[in-house]
């Protein structure tokens, strides 16, 4: 495992950087230096993943194509049963096949870049999902009501807490990522009004984004598994063809 200093006067945010090339791995640690960050590298899945499970990082830069555990494997992981399992994760895809961004993104990416990429559109990139709030760094909430404090949102037993950031179903706890309690929490609170994907691009990711609108599929698609009793046949998030996505008027 390879680690590196940051840079002067940077905030000492730690990445994990999983690539097995080791001059891409090299390249990519001493831009993600040079900003100020502390990366740590590897080029195996199986060492990224012991590594994802011991130690706390603020982004994983993973390439999908890995000696050992590939990278959707390592994502999935991560995602699943890590301390790091809402950190950003950056994923390198060696081919510009919609197939492997949809993969990854499904199997819990944030992000993805297709090689041969530019290092300034990857630090940029990482700085973006840097900037995105984490669900175990937010301050812990009261129940004490306040100005301007978000409302709870309960509908057919589903619960969707902001103060929180918790959701459940009934009595059971749902693990969701930022991206997807935020999506969650804003098509709950308009019910009935219809979003199109540009639109929840802009509301959820920012305008700072280089994700697409495709991405905005991936994460219904992962909400959907995770709340609806039958992921085929919703009846929360509903599709609206040929315009976006609303939540039903329960």
């Amino acid at each position: 495992m390879e680690t590196s200093d940051g840079g002067p006067g940077g905030a000492g945010q730690r990445v994990l950087v999983v690539e097995d090339d080791p001059g891409i791995r090299e390249l990519v640690m001493l831009h993600l230096g040079l900003e100020g960050l502390l990366p740590v590298g590897t080029g195996d899945g199986d060492e990224a993943l012991r590594v994802a499970r011991s130690e706390p990082f603020d982004l994983v830069v993973l390439d999908l194509m890995l000696p050992g555990l590939d990278g959707i494997t390592v994502c999935r992981a991560i995602r699943r049963d890590s301390i790091n399992r809402d950190v950003p994760i950056l994923m390198l895809t060696a081919r510009d096949e919609e197939s492997d961004k949809v993969l990854g993104l499904d199997s819990g990416a944030d992000d993805y870049l297709t090689k041969p990429f530019g290092i300034r559109e990857l630090v940029a990139r990482a700085r973006a999902l840097l900037r995105r709030p984490r669900l175990s760094r937010l301050p812990a909430a009261t129940d004490a009501p306040g100005p301007g404090r978000p409302k709870a949102i309960t509908i057919a037993g589903l619960t969707i807490d902001p103060a929180r950031r918790q959701a459940r179903i009934g009595e059971r706890d749902i693990e969701l990522t930022v991206l997807e309690f935020d999506l969650l929490y804003l098509l709950a609170s308009h019910r009935g009004i219809v979003f199109t994907r540009e639109a929840l691009v802009s509301r959820v990711w920012g305008a700072d984004t280089y994700v697409v609108e495709r991405n905005v599929d991936t994460i219904v698609k992962r909400l959907r598994r995770k709340i609806e009793p039958d992921a085929a046949n919703p009846t929360y998030i509903l599709t609206v063809w040929g315009s976006g996505y609303k939540f039903a008027e329960l």
